[in-house]
């Protein structure tokens, strides 16, 4: 069998064509010392350049980039992916589209290596784009769900978070923050939640108060035996399983421009077809866990058929 050359896998992940790369991606996995100097260069072009690769529908780079070194836990992505975190909102929209919502939190907490400053930054600013804050919350409680951080380290944090270190009025940081604090069983901060909902800090149409309440009767035991099972967060562990689904690589289906997070909160229809690169993952929409459960009940999916 020939062996593929760097710049040949490089050429490969580039660009979206309608096929899966696998065989580009395998090498880059059994070529990883040659291959991560190239992914970090890539996500730091990808930054540097954002103007000129947010426009190209096709460039898709980035996303193995970053998939890549979150497998191989490069904690010297994790500048690089922080400053991308970064970007103003419509350029993340037009270069990373529900990248951002799905996979950001699990990323960063596959190239953190433990160190949460970086991390805490983007929670804490109150400049960063929404959804990368939300995003920077849930790779916290993937932490937990690993088993690299635990419980009552993150509680910790989240606390500060409730008693002073998010500014006191609404932003979905803190629909976020009550959600997360929910994943890993909320005892200790229900008052500050709960004070949250009084002071109108959440948005109950995201997550309301009885959710909250539901999953301290489920009980500490439950809750995080199915946070160790949930697969939305996990470490990254195998880069042609993220990406071999995504819609743009099936040829019997069209691809849909990169959907953007607003739009996706809001039920905006998406927009005409087009041949543009998105992250969309499977032949069947998967439901988020904090979308409408597709059963019409009205309650999120994850706190009805996905619980």
């Amino acid at each position: 069998m020939t062996t593929m050359e760097t710049a040949e896998i490089l050429q490969q992940l580039e660009r979206t064509t309608g096929r899966f790369p696998r065989a580009a991606v395998e090498a880059a996995i059994a070529r990883r010392e040659e291959i991560v100097p190239e992914l970090l260069r890539i996500l730091d072009d990808s930054i540097e350049h954002v103007a000129q690769h947010m426009n190209d529908g096709d460039y898709a780079a980035h996303f193995y980039a970053m998939f890549l070194l979150a497998q191989f836990r490069e904690v010297r992505a994790y500048p690089l992916v922080l400053r991308l975190a970064s970007l103003p909102g419509s350029d993340l929209d037009a270069l990373c589209g529900d990248f951002i919502t799905e996979d950001l939190g699990r990323v960063l907490a596959s190239v953190c290596g433990g160190e949460l400053d970086g991390i805490q930054s983007l929670i804490e600013n109150e400049e960063t784009d929404e959804w990368v804050r939300s995003a920077a919350l849930r790779s916290l409680v993937t932490l937990v769900a690993a088993g690299q951080k635990s419980r009552e380290e993150i509680l910790g944090y989240f606390a500060e978070l409730f008693r002073g270190k998010l500014a006191r009025q609404w932003s979905h940081a803190w629909d976020s923050l009550v959600d997360s604090s929910t994943d890993i069983y909320p005892a200790e901060l229900i008052d500050d939640i709960k004070q949250a909902y009084e002071d109108d800090l959440v948005d109950p149409t995201y997550i309301c108060f009885d959710d909250v309440e539901r999953e301290l009767a489920r009980g500490k035991d439950q809750v995080l035996a199915r946070l160790a099972e949930d697969p939305h967060l996990r470490l990254v562990e195998d880069t042609v399983t993220e990406m071999e689904w995504w819609a743009c690589f099936r040829e019997d289906e069209p691809r849909r421009p990169k959907l953007s997070r607003h739009a996706a909160r809001t039920n905006r229809p998406l927009p005409p077809l087009t041949t543009a690169f998105a992250p969309f993952r499977r032949p069947a929409p998967k439901t988020g866990r904090n979308e409408p459960c597709p059963c019409g009940s009205g309650k999120k999916y994850k706190k009805c058929c996905g619980a």
